[in-house]
């Protein structure tokens, strides 16, 4: 039988570690790939939130708006928007059919305020 509380520390212990990640290369001018753990960070909330809302693990997705859909959140046009920037930089590792441009630095610190602010509000709702 699954841990839950197990289940959603594992996740919740992943996006805290990818949003660290993700400052120290955006911090470092690797925007590219920060936004990458960015997104990471979002998708490992989303499926902490996942579990505690089915009782079960998360399937194998990166698809963040998939994930949000097997929650009970509801969010504003804002997040939306984030969470569409998101997964522009949800890069395959390989043999990739789209690779997405190295984004401005400006863009890349917006996007990971906008994520930090998005991961501390999905961590109240655990």
């Amino acid at each position: 039988m699954m841990n839950i509380e197990k289940q959603i520390q594992y996740w919740i212990n992943g996006s805290n570690e990818d949003l660290i990640t993700s400052e120290l290369l955006i911090a470092n001018n690797r925007y590219l790939h920060g936004l990458f753990w960015c997104h990471l960070t979002i998708e490992k909330s989303l499926k902490a939130l996942v579990v505690k809302s089915t009782g079960e693990i998360p399937p194998k997705t990166h698809n963040l708006i998939w994930l949000l859909g097997k929650t009970d959140i509801q969010i504003n046009p804002e997040i939306e928007n984030l969470i569409g920037s998101l997964m522009v930089y949800q890069l395959e590792g390989r043999y990739p059919e789209q690779y997405p441009s190295t984004p401005s630095k400006e863009l890349a610190l917006e996007i990971f305020t906008q994520t930090k602010e998005f991961h501390q509000w999905l961590m109240k709702k655990l």
